[in-house]
């Protein structure tokens, strides 16, 4: 299989590319790469500079106390800068949750049940819930049960980065026409969950939280075989959870499309100051992003309907968002070997967001007895959402139901 030209840290499912240090490749520096340097120094700077002084000096003071003001109780006093602190801290989470609550009204809104494709899907049964994640977080769930008949298995969707799980309506009304039940849920952050929109505080939250969801769903379903999907960032996030040996014996398999297992930052240094980044101004947003989106998908349609998608975060990664992305892709390349979890990998040769020939590397290198891997020709990075949807769709159920008689 020949190399393909990967975009370089992109935001995943949003496709936008961050070339923090994309003007520092030219061999004469431009004023705006002398700007980012100056702001890289400046910052790392203060930081190093923070974590030398004492805590008591930390303690910023504000303008000079009114007369009426007792000494106890001055603007400049630690218990004074702890309210102001308070004050902003209560102003973050206010902007969180009108952000969330906003988001949750869109997901409450999205068709469960689209129309198009193959007529001759039947009908499902469907519900919305929220679970609380180990943070006790809210996230938004979404579940497809077929209306008639026995159930073969169930497999749990996790969405990739930047999207909802709302937009597997149509892949989960194709496997409960073939008698398998749907549950998917939004990252948080994502899609009708708690968060700022685009912002994962860590990775780790979401491996734990997907663990957790798994765990609510053998309860609610005893006896019934359990499969895990990802997408992208969500398939690294599957692939983490299923490498936890408690985990990987509640499932039968994961199934993993265009998984982020080989990404790179726009420049070497990113990955040396993302960490310092990640805690000094997490939220940030690259406000130099491309704001042109990687096509992921070779169906016009598909794409607009992406991008026009409110639920769809299309803004600049934020800085905490790319070093999580950078941290569990590192953790799973060195990690190939201890993989045992029987595993269906699926990779586009077209995709310019994530690495097909990582995916490949999985599959040679990974200890499951059970493994496949399918590589599609020319395909882009959201398979589901490709022309060749329902091919995709079949191989995936037709990899299931080879695993429930193995």
């Amino acid at each position: 299989m020949e190399a393909v030209q990967v975009e370089e840290l992109t935001s995943g499912a949003s496709g936008r590319i961050i070339p923090v240090f994309k003007n520092i490749r030219g061999s004469m520096p431009s004023s705006e790469s002398v700007k980012e340097a100056l702001i890289l120094f400046y910052s790392t700077f203060i930081c190093f500079l923070l974590l030398l002084l004492p805590r008591s000096s930390r303690i910023s003071c504000s303008s000079t106390p009114s007369p009426s003001s007792s000494s106890s109780m001055s603007p400049s006093s630690p218990k004074s800068s702890v309210r102001r602190r308070l004050g902003s801290t209560r102003f973050g989470i206010w902007r969180d949750e009108e952000d969330t609550m906003r988001r949750r009204a869109l997901a409450e809104a999205v068709e469960m049940v689209p129309e198009g494709g193959d007529v001759g899907l039947s009908v499902c049964k469907w519900n919305k819930s929220l679970f609380f994640g180990v943070r006790m977080n809210a996230l938004f769930c979404r579940s497809w049960f077929p209306a008639t008949g026995d159930l073969k298995g169930i497999l749990i969707v996790i969405h990739g980065l930047n999207e909802h799980s709302g937009r597997y309506a149509y892949f989960a009304k194709q496997l409960t026409s073939c008698s398998f039940g749907v549950y998917a849920m939004d990252w948080i952050g994502h899609g009708g969950s708690d968060g700022l929109h685009g912002y994962v505080p860590s990775l780790d939250h979401v491996v734990a939280d997907t663990g957790a969801f798994l765990e609510k769903v053998k309860l609610d379903n005893p006896g019934v075989p359990c499969f895990l999907f990802g997408h992208s960032t969500g398939g690294a996030v599957v692939l983490k959870v299923a490498s936890h040996p408690h985990i990987e014996r509640k499932l039968e398999g994961i199934i993993l499309t265009s998984p982020a297992l080989r990404v790179k930052p726009a420049h070497p240094v990113v990955r040396v100051v993302a960490p310092i980044f990640s805690v000094v101004a997490p939220r940030l947003q690259f406000k130099g992003a491309n704001k042109r989106g990687i096509p992921v998908s070779r169906d016009p349609a598909q794409l607009h309907a992406k991008y026009s998608d409110p639920l769809v975060y299309t803004g600049p990664i934020r800085v905490r968002t790319g070093h999580e992305i950078l941290r569990i892709s590192s953790y799973l390349m060195r990690s190939f070997k201890s993989i045992t979890v029987p595993f269906f990998v699926l990779h586009g040769t077209g995709d310019r967001v994530t690495d097909p020939l990582a995916s490949q590397e999985l599959f040679n290198e990974a200890s499951s007895r059970f493994k496949d891997i399918k590589l599609y020709d020319g395909f882009f990075h959201d398979l589901l959402f490709e022309p060749e949807r329902e091919e995709v769709a079949r191989d995936i159920i037709n990899w299931m139901e080879k695993m429930l008689h193995a």
